[in-house]
């Protein structure tokens, strides 16, 4: 418990050791949101995830993602705090160790570990649907090949894969302005039916949505949003990461929450039934609402969008395993090997080490990989908010950084929401989360904790201090 509790020493590695090796200071806010928002990617949570909410949720799916995305703020004003404190590409894990001490760091790693090795592939798998308008894939097969591509991508320098996202994000606010215009103007129901909380059931008739099931549902609808953290990931190829890194998630989440709520209104309003919302099928609704044409063009887009989520992804994933390299988290060989530079100044290693089991996860459930994710980033959240209470004490007390308003009460109240939030999921994905987090923490008691001077030690750069 005292390891939990106790803040983590962020000292350098031993003398014997070289000194821990630093990435490149490279983007600024632009590139830094641009990065994030194709992270985030809304054009891609849209048409691969939230249909998933409208098959359980009906109508009730926008008033869910509304009361995420205000949880979101609670979230953001968190990381934004954390992130300025502690600007390491460990992101959470490296902000929670130092903070709430290691313990808690490598629970938290693991946690993000999950949810950055599964939510590539859940999108990638959903390339398939939006490329049938040209040519028929089986969705493991699609998603495996967007992986390897965007393994290939995140091997380029960082300032480059900033332009390539950029552009492939400018066609995807094209399709999501494509797919609003259409949806409101085939309205078929008033701004009521977005509280009316009905869902379409078996035998065809609506059957209510529930206050549980809102609250199930919280979970992937923090989810939905959750890549406005990325802009921590990147806090140390960020220039000037004490004023940036807030900067980047605040106007990540208001830009990515703002597309994603306008565009679930107009798919609910201007579905033809309950039935047809229910099942969906937005390309179906697309095409419907215009021709063929345009509904290719969507289609096209959102393929797009998948591919540069992809490469964003495995650019933030791959930054996470090289920290964790950095800062010892395993043995001296596997260490070494992660954490290796390429000539582009991106770990290439660490790009493919999770780029192509990625493409290996392609081939697993879906329904397991949604459920995990969910819960995962739930609890990876609650984690972050116990750091953030703790973030003003000690010689962080006076530490020049972006300072949330109404602290405590915001990581208090985060707290106890979320905790809720975790109590009303399903078993089998609790139980899933909570066996390799175990396993993780055996870890850390026969492995990390008996080399505490040696292991583990998380690195904050030193021109982040200042």
């Amino acid at each position: 418990m005292t390891d939990t509790l106790r803040p983590a020493e962020t000292t350098a590695p031993p003398a014997p050791d070289p000194a821990p090796q630093k990435l490149k200071r490279s983007i600024g806010v632009v590139g830094g949101t641009l990065l994030t928002l194709s992270c985030v990617t809304p054009a891609s949570t849209l048409f691969v995830v939230v249909p998933d909410l409208f098959g359980s949720l009906g109508t009730a799916t926008a008033l869910t993602i509304a009361i995420g995305s205000l949880l979101c703020i609670a979230v953001a004003f968190c990381y934004s705090e954390l992130g300025t404190l502690i600007p390491s590409a460990g992101g959470e894990y490296a902000m929670v160790s130092t903070m709430a001490g290691r313990l808690a760091g490598w629970l938290v790693f693991v946690l993000s570990l999950l949810v950055v090795m599964i939510v590539p592939p859940v999108i990638a798998m959903g390339t398939a649907d939006y490329l049938a308008p040209i040519v028929d894939l089986d969705p493991s097969v699609a998603g495996a090949g967007v992986m390897l591509l965007a393994t290939l991508a995140g091997l380029l320098d960082l300032r480059a894969n900033a332009w390539i996202t950029g552009v492939f994000l400018v066609l995807e606010v094209v399709a999501a302005a494509v797919v609003a215009v259409l949806g409101f103007a085939h309205g078929e129901r008033g701004l009521g039916s977005l509280v009316s909380l009905e869902v379409a059931g078996a035998d065809g008739h609506a059957d209510p949505v529930t206050a549980l099931l809102v609250v199930s549902g919280l979970a992937i609808a923090l989810f939905v949003t959750q890549g406005f953290s990325t802009a921590v990931y990147l806090s140390e190829e960020l220039e000037d990461p004490r004023r940036n890194v807030a900067r980047t998630v605040l106007a990540t989440l208001a830009i990515s929450a703002v597309i994603i709520l306008v565009l679930v209104v107009a798919i609910t309003l201007g579905a033809s039934d309950l039935a047809e919302l229910t099942g969906g099928d937005i390309s179906a609704m697309v095409t419907a609402w215009s021709n063929s044409a345009v509904g290719t063009f969507v289609s096209l887009c959102v393929a797009l969008a998948i591919v540069n989520a992809g490469i964003v992804m495995v650019i933030q994933n791959s930054r996470v395993l090289f920290a964790s390299a950095r800062d010892k988290a395993w043995p001296e060989p596997v260490n070494h090997v992660f954490s290796k530079l390429g000539r582009f100044g991106s770990p290439w290693v660490a790009t493919l080490a999770v780029g192509v089991p990625g493409a290996v996860l392609c081939f697993v459930d879906l329904d397991t990989l949604y459920g995990v994710t969910g819960v995962s980033v739930t609890g990876m959240y609650l984690l972050v908010a116990v750091a953030a209470l703790l973030s003003r004490r000690g010689a962080h007390r006076d530490t020049p950084a972006w300072r949330m308003p109404l602290w405590p009460a915001m990581p208090v109240l985060l707290i106890a929401v979320l905790a809720y939030i975790l109590t009303q999921q399903e078993t089998a994905h609790l139980l899933w989360t909570g066996g390799i987090t175990a396993a993780a923490t055996l870890y850390w008691a026969l492995y990390l904790r008996p080399r505490r001077d040696t292991r583990w030690l998380v690195t904050v750069p030193e021109d982040a201090r200042a």
